[in-house]
């Protein structure tokens, strides 16, 4: 990308360029709709993902951003507006009536399920971090992973999500030694985890690192299967006091710092969001190699 820059959105740059561009197409007739919009920006530009797909809903995210602030004026909005349907607690969310396991014995081997949308267990998975997460549902950033952990018995005993790392971080970026340059390349191999959810009923010692041991063997190839990207770290985030981290420090996680207070999207500094301790785990042994080549 060359040019002198316009603006940022969302961690980007847009260049003149581009701009110019992206309003040649807005005005071109017959008007486009927003979804081709940001789908031939994406294919002009050269804006793919980490698999060769258009990076049309981040395009389409950031030209929302771009309209409310009056530096574009997007075509009107065509059809109804998508209305994600409200989350209904039923029966298979409440806690059971017989007595928890309470040993790793007594519920090994777990079984990790790869969670799909539009599925039984996908809404199972929904409505139990809605029902139990401090933080509620929300739908995940970008590419993403999500898993349901049962015992032997097919009982639900814990709930992850992984989904696309955060674009600045300064205590992992330091700890990496990355360049903007070097994190603008290589963030695909670093995936988050937002979501880790033990069921309130279930306290057995151990677990949480048995099922991050497990989770740990198990993303990259999943996260290759899905998006043809292998990561080589996972961060995470650990609202303090509220909770200490101890669960990823018996799981061989580092603590690299504490966030600002910034939320993934604040770029008016309002710094109104909890402060965070951020933990990395490394999947490989040469990771740091692969996010600084």
């Amino acid at each position: 990308m060359t040019g002198a820059i316009e603006c940022r959105y969302y961690g980007r740059d847009f260049t003149a360029r581009e701009m110019a561009l992206l309003r040649a197409l807005i005005a071109a007739e017959p008007q486009p709709t927003r979804a081709a919009l940001s789908r031939e920006f994406c294919r002009r530009i050269g804006w793919l993902k980490p698999d060769g797909g258009l990076k049309d809903m981040m395009a389409r995210v950031a030209m929302l951003a771009m309209d409310r602030d009056g530096v574009i004026a997007l075509p009107p909005p065509t059809g109804r507006k998508h209305r994600p349907r409200p989350i209904v607690f039923g029966p298979d969310t409440e806690p059971p009536l017989f007595p928890a396991p309470a040993t790793l014995d007594e519920v090994r081997p777990l079984q990790m399920r790869s969670v799909l949308r539009e599925t039984r267990e996908g809404r199972l998975w929904n409505e139990f971090i809605a029902r139990y997460h401090y933080l509620g549902y929300k739908t995940l950033v970008g590419a993403q992973m999500r898993y349901a952990v049962h015992d032997r018995y097919g009982r639900p005993l814990a709930m992850l999500g992984f989904s696309t790392a955060a674009w600045k971080l300064a205590p992992r970026d330091n700890f990496i030694g990355w360049t903007p340059q070097m994190r603008e390349k290589n963030l695909p191999l670093v995936v988050d985890n937002p979501r880790f959810l033990i069921l309130p009923w279930i306290e057995i010692p151990n677990l949480g690192s048995h099922i991050l041991a497990l989770v740990r063997r198990r993303l990259p190839a999943d996260w290759a299967g899905r998006y043809n990207v292998t990561p080589v770290l996972i961060e995470t985030f650990v609202e303090t006091p509220r909770y200490t981290g101890a669960v990823y420090k018996a799981s061989g996680w580092t603590l690299v710092g504490t966030t600002q207070g910034r939320g993934r999207y604040d770029r008016a500094k309002l710094y109104d969001k909890p402060r965070k301790d951020v933990w990395l785990r490394p999947l490989r042994r040469n990771w740091q190699r692969a996010l600084n080549r």
